[in-house]
């Protein structure tokens, strides 16, 4: 099952985000079969205050679980998640 995740930083967290870049961007790189697509939100400087992701798990557990083992929620980095079943209608197919 496909699943949207919306995940907002805490207000000044962009440090918290930049020392665990490269440990959040390892955990997403190691689950290839998870991981569909995932990106930076962005605020109206260009940096960074949030992440998304689209993600294949067997279901709402499984998603909430492998968000939970992220690096950056690891680190408090979020100040909220919110994790929503998804069905594509039209695009390139992310599943």
């Amino acid at each position: 099952m496909i699943f949207v995740a919306i995940c907002h930083d805490r207000p000044g967290a962009l440090q918290t985000r930049l020392d665990n870049r490269p440990a959040h961007l390892a955990y997403l790189d190691a689950a290839k079969d998870v991981v569909k697509a995932a990106g930076a939100l962005l605020g109206p400087d260009d940096k960074p205050v949030g992440s998304m992701l689209i993600l294949d798990c067997a279901d709402q557990g499984a998603a909430d679980a492998f968000l939970a083992g992220d690096p950056f929620a690891r680190a408090g980095l979020f100040a909220s998640v919110e994790v929503k079943p998804w069905r594509q209608s039209v695009g390139a197919p992310v599943g």
